[in-house]
């Protein structure tokens, strides 16, 4: 069996955020926080910002492009729409970091930090009407529907999970946001949280391992078949911070099948990979689905003794190898 343990070791360190990233995007976070923080009529709704997202779960992957911001309004009178709120916190930023880096979207407000090479989205939050301690965020192109979250949530469990699978939860995640990005064109959906909760109901429901690469051969095959069930029986990816709901998702009939199908496939080739007594060609595989990082190298590497197209060196015995190469020597 091919377990390739220190290239799967290299391959999660190449997709890690960068140092830069890791000095920046907190940076990036702590100015917009502090400029929401500083107006008054935010304080007066008793605004409390808090980073949610892929980077607060230690989920992102090389390079880091945005940190999400949950702007909480715990006092948000409920007068005040979705609308009058995003173009409140629109104002807010603009008047510190300028009209051109501040752009309202559907749900969010953005905040471009073009010498940090990211953004930041502040999405605005009031107290869920049951007071369970959920929130609710604006509803996409609507003047006042809002829709309940549990970000916050996420992140407990996230960490949770993590722990009781000896640590190999969260560069699980990594390696199928990975697996995504090679998969897909840039800019397709769905997006990689949508991986990331296929990820977590497959780990919910069974991922076995004992290394990185049984744990990812294992929840590649569980997240394709949860993507399966979502593209072609409408199943959705249940929402583990939210009883009986599902995660959405904007992406279409036709992309969702892409995911599906290419998913379906990548699980077979890892599973044969794993299972394949030829180190250099189960790199191959490996190397394929996992792509390039962030900054364009090549995630997966063929373990010494063996070339670029995963062929055996001359003379050049590797343990695990399932072939030695022929001496030239002779004896007698």
């Amino acid at each position: 069996m091919a377990r390739l343990r220190q290239q799967f070791k290299d391959a999660l360190s190449s997709i890690e955020p960068s140092d830069v990233d890791r000095s920046n995007a907190p940076e990036a976070h702590r100015l917009v926080r502090e400029a929401l923080m500083a107006d008054d009529t935010l304080k007066g709704y008793g605004i409390s910002p808090v980073l949610i997202g892929s980077y607060k779960r230690s989920v992102s992957i090389r390079r880091v492009k945005d940190v999400d911001v949950l702007v909480r309004l715990p006092d948000l009178p409920q007068d005040v729409t979705a609308d009058k709120i995003l173009d409140c916190v629109v104002n807010v930023l603009r008047a510190e970091f300028g009209t051109d880096s501040v752009k309202r979207q559907a749900r969010s407000v953005k905040v471009a930090f073009p010498d940090y090479d990211l953004d930041v989205d502040a999405v605005p939050a009031r107290p869920c009407f049951v007071g369970d301690g959920t929130w609710e965020i604006p509803v996409k192109n609507s003047e006042d529907e809002w829709i309940r979250t549990n970000p916050e949530k996420l992140t407990e469990l996230s960490t949770e999970m993590n722990s009781e699978h000896a640590e190999f939860y969260v560069p699980t995640v990594k390696l199928l946001r990975q697996t995504r990005r090679t998969l897909l064109a840039k800019g397709a959906r769905p997006s990689g949280f949508t991986i990331e909760a296929a990820a977590y109901e497959a780990f919910r429901s069974g991922v076995v391992g004992d290394d990185n690469a049984t744990f990812y051969v294992s929840a590649l095959e569980g997240v394709s078949a949860i993507l399966t069930n979502l593209a072609k029986y409408g199943i959705g990816i249940p929402d583990p911070t939210l009883s009986g709901a599902t995660i959405q998702t904007n992406a279409t009939a036709d992309e969702l099948n892409t995911v599906s199908d290419r998913f379906a496939v990548a699980a077979v080739d890892a599973a044969a990979a794993l299972t394949e007594d030829d180190l250099g060609k189960s790199a191959l595989v490996f190397q394929k689905l996992f792509g390039v990082n962030g900054d364009g190298k090549t995630v997966f590497q063929t373990p010494d003794g063996f070339d670029e197209k995963g062929r055996a060196k001359a003379g050049t015995i590797t343990s695990g190898a399932a072939t030695v190469p022929a001496g030239t020597r002779t004896f007698g």
